[in-house]
C-alpha cells in the first residue's frame, strides 16, 4: 500500500521576487506590494505560509551576517580614527571620542562570553601616544568625580 506523501511546494516566483525587492531597500513594503500587484490580502496569506516565512527569515538573518561583516571589516579603521580624534584641538571631540574609546573597551567581557576574539574588536592600545593615553586617564577621573 502506497502512502501518499504531500509533496512540498517552492515558493512562486511572484513571491520570491516580492521578498528580493523587500530586502534591495529601494521601495516600502507597500511599494513593493504595488510593484507586483499583490494585494494586502494576499501578502498577510503568505506571511501565514511556512514555507515564506522560513524564506523571508532566511533573508533577515543574511541581512544581518551582511551587516556585521561590513562592521567588522571597517572595526579596525573606526578605532584608529577615534584614537587620532582623541589629539583633536577642539576639547569636546577629543572628549567624546575618550568616552568612545573608553565604552567599547568595556564591551571586551562580553566578546570572551561569547567567544570572539576581542583584539579584533577593541582600538590598537599599544599605539595610543603618551599625550592621548593622558587625555583617557583624565576623562576616566572626570567620570569617576562626577
Amino acid at each position: 500500500m502506497k502512502v501518499a506523501m504531500k509533496k512540498k511546494k517552492n515558493l512562486t516566483k511572484r513571491q520570491l521576487a516580492v521578498i528580493e525587492d523587500l530586502f534591495a531597500g529601494e521601495l516600502e513594503e507597500q511599494e513593493v506590494l504595488d510593484r507586483h500587484k499583490v494585494s494586502r490580502n494576499t501578502f498577510n496569506k503568505w506571511l501565514s505560509d511556512q514555507r515564506f516565512i522560513e524564506q523571508f527569515n532566511n533573508r533577515i538573518a543574511q541581512a544581518y551576517h551582511q551587516s556585521e561583516l561590513i562592521i567588522a571589516r571597517y572595526a579596525r579603521l573606526a578605532a584608529l580614527k577615534l584614537i587620532a580624534l582623541t589629539e583633536s584641538d577642539k576639547d569636546e571631540t577629543a572628549r567624546k571620542a575618550c568616552l568612545d574609546i573608553i565604552t567599547r573597551n568595556s564591551i571586551s567581557p562580553r566578546l570572551y562570553a561569547e567567544g570572539l576574539n576581542p583584539e579584533q574588536s577593541t582600538p590598537p592600545v599599544d599605539k595610543l601616544s603618551p599625550q592621548t593615553a593622558s587625555r583617557l586617564l583624565a576623562v576616566l577621573a572626570e567620570e569617576k568625580e562626577q
